[in-house]
C-alpha cells in the first residue's frame, strides 16, 4: 500500500478548514475533502478549544520587509545610518536599533530580520483571569456546581455591582476553558458543562450526515406563518428526541411563548410509535394551545402526516444542518442533560421521573421570561382558554 504524503498545513489550508468548521462540518467531513484523517483535523482545532485564532496583523508603525531590504542595501553601499534613516523617513535610531538587534552591519539580512520581528511579536495578552486568582477561584466554585458560564457572569455581574475587576464575560470563560494554553481553568472543569465537549463546536454545526431525515411530503418551517415567529401567541411548540444507550429514546416537546416543557417516556423511536405518543400528549392539551409542531430532520416523523390528519395540527419541519431553527427546543435539550446524560439507559426512568424532572425546569425562573417561570406563563395561557 502506497504511504500517504506528509501534508504541509499551509496558512491558506488552515484558513479551510476553520472556515469549513464555522459553517458547520463536522471533522470527518473536513477531512474527507482533504484526503485526511479526523484525528488530525482534531489536531489542528484543539490546541485553541475549536475557537478560530485571531488573524494576526503588523502594526501599521512596525518596519515593512521592502523598509528592511532598503536598509539591507544601504548597509551594502555603506550609507551612514542617518542617510538610510532619511530616506526611509525614519527615526536614526529605529534603524539603529533594527540594526543591532539582528546581527549588526556584517550580518543583517532583510527576510531574516522581518521573519524574526514577526516571530517575536507573537505575545498573547495577558487573561483577565490569570490576574485575579480569588475571581478565577469563585468562577471554578460555581462550575463544579454545574452553574453555567452565562450564569457565572450574571451573578457576577449582580454581586459586584460597579467593580469591573471582579466581574468577566461567559465567552471568557469559555475560551479559559477551552483554550489551555491560558493556563487559568483546568481542563478536567470541562467535565461540568453541559455539553461536556472538549473544544468548542461550530454554531452551525450538526450531526445529521447527508441522507439522513428523508421526510416525505414535508413542509417546510420557511412556510412556518410569521405569527409562529415572534412567539407573541401561545400554542406553538418544537419537538425532538433524545437518545441514549441500548436504542433509548425520550421525546422532547417545548412551547415556544412560555417555554413550558413536556417529556414522554417511547418504547422505540419507530414512527408509528413517536407518533402514537405524540397524538396522545396533543388530546391532554385545549386545541387552543396547539396549533403547530416544528420538528427536526430525523426520520422517527416520517408518519407526520397521520399526525397532522388526526388532530389538525400542522407540522413543520427545519431546514438540514439548522438545529438553531429549534432554538428552544434545542437549549432544553441541553438543561435535560444535567438529568439525562449521554451514553446512559434512558429507559431506567419512568414516565413519573420525567414528569418529576419537567417539572422542576418548568418551575425554574427564565431570563428569556424576564425570570418568570415557563409555569406561570403557561398556566396564564390556559386560564385565557377557559
Amino acid at each position: 500500500m502506497a504511504r500517504r504524503t506528509r501534508l504541509k498545513y499551509t496558512s491558506s489550508l488552515k484558513a479551510e478548514i476553520w472556515d469549513r468548521y464555522k459553517a458547520g462540518q463536522s471533522l470527518w467531513s473536513i477531512a474527507r475533502s482533504i484526503d485526511r484523517s479526523s484525528s488530525s483535523i482534531y489536531g489542528q482545532l484543539a490546541p485553541t478549544g475549536g475557537i478560530r485564532p485571531p488573524e494576526r496583523i503588523r502594526s501599521s508603525r512596525s518596519l515593512s520587509l521592502a523598509e528592511r531590504e532598503e536598509i539591507s542595501r544601504g548597509i551594502v553601499a555603506n550609507l551612514s545610518i542617518r542617510a538610510i534613516a532619511s530616506q526611509l523617513g525614519r527615526a536614526p535610531s529605529t534603524i539603529s536599533r533594527e540594526i543591532n538587534r539582528n546581527g549588526g552591519s556584517h550580518n543583517y539580512r532583510a527576510a531574516k530580520a522581518d521573519q524574526s520581528t514577526w516571530d517575536k511579536a507573537r505575545r498573547p495578552k495577558s487573561c483577565k483571569l490569570a490576574n485575579n486568582h480569588q475571581l478565577s477561584g469563585m468562577i471554578e466554585s460555581k462550575l463544579r456546581r454545574k452553574w453555567s458560564p452565562e450564569q457565572i457572569a450574571g451573578w457576577l455581574k449582580r454581586e459586584y455591582p460597579g467593580d469591573e475587576s471582579n466581574q468577566v464575560s461567559h465567552e471568557t470563560i469559555y475560551r479559559s476553558l477551552f483554550i489551555q494554553a491560558r493556563g487559568v481553568l483546568k481542563k478536567e472543569l470541562q467535565q461540568y458543562l453541559r455539553s461536556k465537549r472538549s473544544i468548542r463546536r461550530a454554531k452551525n454545526s450538526s450531526l445529521k450526515r447527508d441522507g439522513l431525515g428523508s421526510i416525505p411530503k414535508a413542509i417546510s418551517i420557511s412556510e412556518r406563518p410569521a405569527t409562529v415567529e415572534d412567539r407573541a401567541v401561545p400554542g406553538h411548540w418544537e419537538g425532538d428526541l433524545i437518545e441514549g444507550s441500548n436504542n433509548s429514546c425520550i421525546a422532547t416537546l417545548v412551547e415556544r411563548h412560555s417555554r413550558y416543557v413536556m417529556l414522554f417516556k417511547l418504547a422505540n423511536k419507530k414512527t408509528d410509535t413517536v407518533v402514537s405518543a405524540l397524538l396522545k400528549q396533543a388530546r391532554m392539551l385545549p386545541e387552543e394551545l396547539y396549533k403547530s409542531l416544528t420538528w427536526d430532520r430525523g426520520t422517527e416523523m416520517k408518519g407526520h402526516q397521520r399526525f397532522t390528519l388526526e388532530t389538525d395540527i400542522q407540522v413543520y419541519f427545519c431546514d438540514p444542518y439548522s438545529p438553531w431553527q429549534r432554538g428552544s427546543n434545542e437549549n432544553t435539550n441541553r438543561l435535560l442533560r444535567q438529568y439525562l446524560p449521554k451514553g446512559t439507559n434512558l429507559s431506567v426512568h419512568s414516565q413519573a421521573t420525567l414528569n418529576k424532572i419537567a417539572r422542576e425546569l418548568n418551575e425554574r425562573p427564565r431570563k428569556t421570561l424576564a425570570y418568570e417561570t415557563p409555569a406561570d406563563r403557561f398556566n396564564a395561557c390556559v386560564a385565557t382558554t377557559h
